[in-house]
C-alpha cells in the first residue's frame, strides 16, 4: 500500500501491472494443466520460485540506476503486478500441495484472496485516493514499509545462513530446483520480451519490463514458505542460486535488448 501510494497511479503503471499479473497467471495455469510441464515443476514452491521475482529489492534499484526517470512507473507497475499475484494467491496455493482448478475450490479461493495482504493493501490505497489522503497516507506508511523490508531481509538472511552452513546443499541441483532457475532467469524474461514486442512497446519500455522479469527469485517465496512451514530449504536454494546466476543473466539481457 505504501509503495502504491508513493508511486501514484497512471496508465503506464496499470498497463504493466496487468502484463505481470496475467502473464504469471497464464503460466501458472499452463504448468498445472500440461502434464509435461508439471513434471518439471511439480510443486507450487518451484513454480513461484520460477515466476515471482525480486522486483522490489533488486529490479527497481537496477531500473533507477540505468533507465530514464520517466520509465520508473513501468518498473513499479510490473513490481506491483508480481507482488499482488504472489500475495493474492501465494497464501492459498502454497498451503495446498494439490489444488484442482475447478469450481469446487472457487469459494475457498475467493475467501483467501479477500483475506490476503495484497487485497487489503489495494482496498486501503483506493480508500486513500477517494478521500484525497494519498500523499499523507503515503508518507506515513513509508516508515512501517521500511521496517517490514528490514525484517524481511533478516528472515531471508537467517534461512540463507542455514543453507550456506550445509555447503553440500548450497548448489544441489539434483531435484527440480534447476528448472525453477531456468524458468526465472531465462524463459520468463524471454516470454515478457515477446509480449512487449507483440504490444508494440518501445526499446526502453521493453528493457524495463524484461529487467523486472529477469530478477532472481523473490524474498516473498521464502517468507511464505517459512510462514506455512513448507519447502523452506527449497525456496532458499532457489533464491540463493538464482541471485548468484542473475549477476550474469541480467547484464546479458541488457546487452541483447540494446
Amino acid at each position: 500500500m505504501g509503495l502504491l501510494l508513493k508511486a501514484g497511479i497512471n496508465i503506464d503503471l496499470i498497463k504493466t501491472a496487468f502484463i505481470a499479473f496475467f502473464s504469471i497467471s497464464f503460466l501458472i495455469l499452463a504448468i498445472n494443466k500440461l502434464t509435461f510441464l508439471k513434471r518439471f515443476l511439480p510443486d507450487f514452491c518451484y513454480q513461484f520460485g520460477g515466476l515471482i521475482g525480486n522486483t522490489s529489492f533488486l529490479g527497481i534499484p537496477i531500473a533507477i540506476a540505468i533507465l530514464p526517470t520517466q520509465i520508473i512507473n513501468f518498473t513499479i507497475g510490473f513490481d506491483l503486478g508480481t507482488t499482488f499475484f504472489a500475495w493474492l494467491f501465494g497464501p492459498y496455493l502454497l498451503q495446498n500441495k494439490k489444488v484442482k482448478f475447478n469450481l469446487q475450490n472457487f469459494n475457498s479461493l475467493v475467501i483467501s484472496i479477500f483475506n490476503s495482504p495484497a487485497s487489503k493493501g489495494i482496498i486501503g490505497a483506493l480508500m486513500a485516493y477517494i478521500l484525497g489522503l494519498e500523499n499523507i497516507a503515503g508518507n506515513v506508511l513509508w516508515i512501517p514499509a521500511r521496517i517490514v523490508i528490514i525484517t524481511a531481509i533478516i528472515v531471508v538472511g537467517t534461512r540463507l545462513g542455514i543453507i550456506i552452513n550445509d555447503k553440500k546443499e548450497v548448489f544441489n541441483l539434483k531435484d527440480n530446483v534447476k528448472y525453477s532457475i531456468i524458468l526465472k532467469l531465462l524463459i520468463f524474461p524471454s516470454i515478457i520480451f515477446l509480449i512487449c514486442k507483440a504490444l508494440g512497446l518501445g526499446q526502453i519500455e521493453t528493457l524495463a519490463l524484461v529487467l523486472q522479469a529477469g530478477t532472481p527469485t523473490a524474498i516473498s517465496t521464502i517468507l511464505m514458505a517459512e510462514a506455512y512451514k513448507k519447502n523452506q530449504d527449497i525456496a532458499a536454494r532457489i533464491l540463493f542460486i538464482s541471485t548468484i546466476i542473475s549477476v550474469l543473466t541480467i547484464p546479458l539481457f541488457v546487452l541483447l535488448i540494446n
